[in-house]
């Protein structure tokens, strides 16, 4: 079977880990799986692990304008904004997603109002997924934090957009760990696989028909009186 072409996407895959560099970062070591994938085919890639940058906290695009010294948010999300494709990693702590996680779907859901050329929200035409790492259970459950979270910003969802790997409960092997069989996981392999062409097959739909049609959907639109179909419901 001949493969599509990808080599006019680009993806940014933003690893939450509590980690600085050089540790060594479990949750990157999957997402090499999928960086992997895309590479092979074509797809400008970059990596980012953001508990290295000096993200403030918060729900602004900048939050120097609130009292931080520094925030290189505005930086990373020119990188977000110029991909079609964003896929978020973290490890589970507390059967949660990582504190770095929520603050970057913090960080993105400050730029939900902008707009794109078409008059929809800006993160309209993208495609979002994102993998997980831990030594309890919690995948599905920070999955389905993330994933609610970017489509509600307006991320395009793929079918089985995340994948996951987790090794026994308690203190054993993590997943880049000698002899833990996560690298060899027949399950997981096969997710991150899926996810990443799902999320490539999506994006490039998306880049072959300029994004998203914008009826229905026109913010600008909206605010100048279009409706499309739309009516009230009738109250007795």
């Amino acid at each position: 079977m001949d493969s599509p072409k990808y080599s006019n996407l680009k993806a940014i895959f933003i690893n939450c880990t509590l980690k600085k560099s050089p540790r060594l970062s479990n949750t990157e070591k999957l997402m090499e799986v999928s960086m992997g994938i895309m590479e092979r085919e074509g797809v400008n890639v970059e990596y980012v692990r953001l508990v290295d940058l000096n993200i403030a906290p918060g729900v602004l695009p900048d939050m120097t304008e609130e009292g931080w010294e520094k925030d290189e948010w505005p930086e990373l999300y020119k990188k977000i904004a110029d991909a079609d494709i964003l896929v978020v990693g973290t490890p589970i702590w507390l059967g949660e997603m990582s504190s770095e996680a929520r603050k970057l779907l913090e960080r993105i859901y400050a730029m939900s109002g902008k707009k794109n050329d078409k008059g929809q929200y800006v993160f309209y035409g993208k495609a979002g997924g994102c993998i997980i790492t831990g030594n309890e259970d919690g995948v599905k459950h920070c999955s389905m934090g993330i994933l609610y979270s970017l489509q509600h910003v307006g991320y395009t969802i793929p079918p089985q957009a995340d994948a996951g790997w987790i090794g026994e409960v308690g203190p054993g092997p993590s997943y880049a760990d000698k002899d833990s069989g996560g690298p060899e996981s027949e399950f997981t392999n096969r997710n991150a696989t899926f996810m990443t062409y799902n999320l490539l097959n999506i994006a490039s739909l998306f880049k072959s028909n300029n994004g998203i049609n914008n009826y229905g959907n026109s913010v600008d639109l909206w605010e100048e009186g279009e409706r499309w179909k739309f009516e009230p419901p009738k109250i007795n």
